[in-house]
């Protein structure tokens, strides 16, 4: 920009000249120049006030179209845990069974924690806090609130409603309460295994964050607290009803036979969904306890018998070498085969729990649970044919079921599977797994030769497993499950107006230390399926040490202990299943005979 002079000198010189004051040039080029500065601060105001004019504008229908959108959508919760500096994701997604039915959700609640420098009267406040709280000692409270330096002590990390009042009733303005969500399992011990249990994780005075400790809570802790799954609850494929009667028939069961303890698992046949998984003893997850410290594992509540005990499991396991002869061409459920005994092998003899005769067929071995027989049969196939079809059945690994405990049950494999391994465990002796790999074992024989993964989530679909065994090998097997229910070992599993299925199989306790076995004390287990000859459902029971006493000597074996108690699991759930009972048809006149 051009500045022009206030007293230019030709212009001076030229008034001068005309005899003109020099000085009103100079007051001219001033009114001059502040007309100009007064026309550019103008235009520059009128610009600014136009920007902020239309800004303004822009801001009014933002705010406008904002107000129409929530307006127009569904109301909801506003996303707290997502709040500039609360770090702690403090919700977690409910759990439900296929039902919708909840099993696990959170409740509101409080913390108590106290401020001692704001404590008016510390040693009364211990004295009341210790009488609300019984577990509370008031001596150490108040040596808590008293200590030098101390500005902040927890107190209790979860309020009752009724307990909040009553701290308030105190009037002391240094104990304060916290807003936290707690996990609260509305069903008690139900599916405590399966559910296993949260605690609080990180926390602060404002929120606690909750973890999954054990079960399904843990293996899917990410998902339950991933605030991206919009809160959806995680459906399990447990149908809460189903799972309560077996839960009641077992507890009964295990409190008539004396046993030790006990598991039931039941499942779809043809997808390997979980309806019930039943562990006793258990506890409940609102006050999950402590793991033992010393000891045997086993015989702490926490302890899932159903996927984290691993045994021997006796004759059930003649199904797999029946099967796999059957299958390969060696037998026919009609062949017969020598069942003179013992068998020697070795140092070893093998004996049958009553002989039948020097020869039986293969059907009458499985229904009559023979172990010489079963193990000539395997001898048909060899050690490596038996590791392999065993392998294929998912029995060598640990099972994929989604729960914590189950990698840690890995099965017992012989160090040298030799020939000797190879007959015992034909009869279920030398292997060691745990009732969810019977389970999943099982599944295909009975179903047409499919395998199956054991899942407690409910899945839309299900895609289809490895074809082991063909679906007419599957038949036949499963005409030998019928006879072993109508005229084996396992007749009281012959629930009226249904077509039940099964395998019994009683084991020799091992020794917790050292060789051999005690003395009176088994393992009893039983396999059903039904609705025969195409069952749908998949039943696995286990006791722990059972005895019958009823008669005029002790009863430990399968068929007195396990299979009564599965049938009447069958016979309670089976309506619930949506399974009609089978009607005996009327003669044809359609009369049918009454005793007098």
């Amino acid at each position: 920009m051009t500045r022009t002079p206030l007293r230019p000198l030709a212009r001076i010189l030229l008034s001068r000249d005309r005899g003109e004051n020099p000085d009103a040039i100079e007051r001219e080029n001033l009114r001059l120049r502040a007309e100009a500065e007064r026309a550019r601060a103008h235009a520059s105001a009128e610009g600014r006030l136009l920007v902020l004019a239309v800004a303004l504008l822009l801001a009014f229908v933002v705010v406008g179209v904002r107000m129409g959108v929530e307006a127009a959508s569904d109301p909801r919760e506003p996303n707290l845990a997502l709040r500039s500096g609360d770090a702690i994701l403090a919700n977690r997604a409910d759990i439900v069974d296929r039902q919708g039915r909840v099993l696990a959700t959170n409740l509101a609640t409080h913390a108590l924690y106290a401020q001692p420098h704001q404590m008016i009267d510390p040693a009364r406040a211990a004295r009341e806090l210790a009488r609300i709280f019984p577990d509370e000692d008031a001596e150490r409270l108040e040596a808590r609130f008293t200590r030098e330096g101390a500005r902040f002590v927890w107190v209790r990390r979860r309020l009752s409603p009724e307990q909040m009042q009553a701290v308030h009733d105190i009037g002391e303005p240094g104990l304060l309460f916290g807003p936290r969500e707690m996990r609260l399992y509305p069903n008690g011990r139900m599916a405590a295994h399966v559910l296993g249990g949260a605690s609080f994780g990180r926390e602060d005075v404002r929120a606690a964050e909750v973890i999954g400790v054990a079960g399904v809570e843990r293996i899917f802790d990410t998902e339950l607290r991933d605030p991206a799954g919009g809160g959806a609850p995680l459906r399990l494929s447990l149908d809460l009803t189903v799972q309560a009667t077996v839960t009641e028939v077992l507890e009964r069961g295990v409190n008539m036979l004396s046993a030790k303890g006990g598991a039931a698992i039941l499942m779809e046949a043809r997808t390997g969904q979980i309806l019930a998984l039943v562990s006793l003893p258990d506890f409940d997850p609102n006050d999950r306890p402590n793991p033992l410290v010393e000891g045997d594992p086993a015989d702490s509540p926490l302890f899932n018998r159903a996927a984290q005990g691993v045994y021997e499991l006796g004759s059930v396991f003649k199904a797999f070498p029946v099967v796999q002869a059957i299958d390969r061409g060696l037998v026919r459920p009609d062949s017969i085969i020598d069942t003179r005994g013992p068998l020697r092998w070795g140092r070893f003899r093998i004996t049958d729990f009553r002989s039948r005769g020097p020869q039986q067929t293969v059907s009458d071995i499985f229904v009559h649970s023979s172990n010489i027989g079963t193990a000539r049969i395997a001898q048909k196939m060899g050690v490596e044919a038996q590791r392999e079809f065993l392998g294929k059945l998912g029995l060598l690994e640990p099972s994929p079921v989604e729960l914590t405990e189950a990698p840690t049950a890995r099965p017992l494999v012989p160090r040298n599977w030799s020939e000797l391994s190879m007959l015992t465990i034909s009869y279920g002796h030398g292997l060691s797994v745990s009732p969810m790999h019977l389970a999943a074992a099982y599944a295909p024989l009975v179903n047409g030769g499919m395998t199956v993964t054991p899942s407690l989530v409910q899945r839309p679909r299900i895609p289809p497993g490895e074809q082991v065994i063909s679906p007419a090998t599957s038949a036949a097997f499963n005409e030998m499950m019928r006879e072993t229910v109508v005229r084996g070992t396992a007749t009281m599993a012959n629930v009226e107006g249904y077509r039940v299925g099964g395998k019994t199989g009683t084991a020799d306790k091992p020794r917790r230390s050292g060789p051999g076995y005690y003395e009176g004390k088994v393992i009893a287990n039983f396999v059903a399926a039904w609705p025969m000859p195409d069952p749908e459902f998949l039943l696995v029971v286990a006791l722990d040490e059972p005895v019958e006493t009823s008669g005029r000597e002790p009863r430990r074996t399968a068929g007195w202990t396990a299979v009564p108690v599965a049938g009447e699991i069958i016979r309670r759930v089976s309506p619930l299943l949506g399974l009609r009972p089978e009607i005996a048809a009327l003669p044809a006149d359609g009369l049918s005979p009454v005793r007098q």
